[in-house]
């Protein structure tokens, strides 16, 4: 490495960097997969402190129970300390809801390669957006059911559909209705079903990362699945405002890590992994996926000009026309970008 003998001024680039940023923000995709009453939509309130999506569950026994998994976005904008997010929560209301749940899981992943494929198709435009609008699933909270006492059938083929399209946290919903001991033992036996079963959830390990990243992203392997408790309301504990749910035998307070893992589930999403969210999305799922799709064009183009050629015949003298394009193999369906 050769060093300047006069300061010339590029090491401001990481300024330069961070007013662009800035000034534009950026975009952050979270979807939610849960059963019905499992508190996601309050879980999703309490990590950004603010009110940003109501509950998609039934209210009353009279409302009809979802016969298929909907997908329902929303969008709002963020900020704090001049940095905005543009932040899309897609619920999935109908999920895991019927006796027979198979294949609820299809309209989930359907989003998410839906999203894929609205990027791919801007990026192939040949005048495209100078910023694409980034739709793309950053991140999916799974959340376990604390009942099961483990991984059940459908937990495990969702996960493993879910893992090779986006980065999937598994959490335990409610994780207040265990015990200590109740909760160790489901987050041991959610490790070893996870680990025979090969699902490789998010954080990933990467060659890039030095000591500090390696320690980091070992700690929080040892907390995942995150036992959570989400709160909106603040109650009084000794004259102290207490954000948690109060029970007949106390309070539970979200914020100490000695009731629950939800400061360090919010911690890990926002405050030391949220940019490595964002990029993983990109150079691990988002590539994947556009480098299926482009195979498959060349495969399609290739068929075409081989079954074009046979049309022709061997002693054609006519000049063989170039197949048209071929469209691409996943179109995004008419859903919501956002």
């Amino acid at each position: 490495m050769t060093e300047v003998q006069d300061y010339v001024g590029f090491d401001t680039i990481t300024q330069q960097m961070e007013r662009k940023f800035l000034k534009r923000g950026f975009n952050l995709n979270v979807i939610l997969v849960g059963e019905s009453g499992m508190g996601k939509s309050t879980l999703v309130n309490s990590i950004f402190s603010t009110h940003l999506v109501d509950s998609q569950g039934r209210r009353t026994a009279q409302e009809v129970i979802r016969k298929t998994t909907e997908i329902s976005p929303v969008t709002q904008t963020l900020e704090e300390n001049g940095v905005r997010v543009r932040l899309t929560i897609i619920d999935t209301p109908g999920y895991a809801d019927q006796c027979n749940n198979e294949g609820c899981w299809v309209p989930v992943v359907k989003y998410i390669k839906d999203q894929h494929a609205a990027y791919l198709e801007s990026e192939l435009k040949p005048q495209r957006a100078r910023i694409i609008e980034d739709s793309r699933v950053h991140a999916c909270l799974y959340f376990l059911n604390p009942g099961s006492r483990g991984l059940r059938p459908l937990d495990v083929e969702v996960l493993r559909r879910l893992t090779e399209v986006t980065n999937v946290i598994p959490v335990i919903a409610k994780a207040d209705s265990m015990t200590v001991e109740e909760r160790t033992l489901f987050k041991r036996r959610v490790k070893e079903e996870m680990a025979f079963h090969r699902i490789a959830v998010y954080p990933y390990a990467c060659e890039d990362d030095d000591d500090e990243d390696r320690m980091l992203n070992a700690s929080i392997r040892e907390l995942v699945p995150f036992a959570v408790v989400g709160s909106e309301e603040v109650i009084d504990v000794a004259g102290s405002p207490v954000r948690g749910r109060r029970h007949g035998w106390g309070v539970i307070n979200i914020f100490d890590e000695s009731h629950c893992d939800f400061v360090h589930l919010r911690n890990f999403m926002l405050r030391t992994h949220l940019s490595d969210l964002i990029e993983v999305t990109a150079q691990r799922h988002y590539e994947q996926f556009r480098t299926s799709q482009l195979r498959q064009i060349k495969e399609l183009r290739a068929q075409q000009a081989a079954a074009a050629a046979a049309a022709a015949g061997p002693g054609s003298a006519m000049p063989q026309q170039q197949p048209p394009a071929a469209p691409l193999p996943n179109q995004p369906a008419m859903t919501n970008p956002a």
